[in-house]
């Protein structure tokens, strides 16, 4: 059974930073693309960053571009998110996800099956 599990969200102030981390458990990642997603009240999940399991390029939402940067470990159990010069828009419940299959569009939150229960990020103005 695959587990995912979202750590180290909480309340900074623009300006700051935070790293969220995400444990995956149960199966081989390795050859599996991992993404951030995020939901604000009243708002859709939108995708927030992806790495895809061929070793390219990262994939970022333009709001976070430059200021946000995903990795995952070399076992591909382990994604982290670093966040930088947050801005109160990027407030939200912030989730790591993992799909079922290799080949899927990375950018597109229906892709994932596994999903973390989310951590929340807040960052007051």
């Amino acid at each position: 059974q695959v587990h995912v599990v979202e750590s180290g969200g909480g309340l900074v102030q623009a300006g700051g930073s935070l790293r969220l981390s995400c444990a995956a458990s149960g199966r081989t990642f390795s050859n599996y693309a991992m993404g951030w997603f995020r939901q604000a009240p009243g708002k859709e999940r939108e995708f927030v960053a992806a790495i895809s399991w061929i070793g390219g390029s990262p994939a970022y939402a333009d709001s976070v571009k430059g200021r946000f940067t995903i990795s995952r470990d070399s076992a591909g159990t382990t994604l982290y998110l670093q966040m930088n010069s947050l801005k109160p828009e990027d407030t939200a419940v912030y989730y790591c996800a993992v799909p079922a299959r290799r080949e899927i569009r990375i950018i597109t939150p229906s892709e994932y099956t596994y999903w973390g229960q989310g951590t929340q990020v807040t960052v007051s103005s």
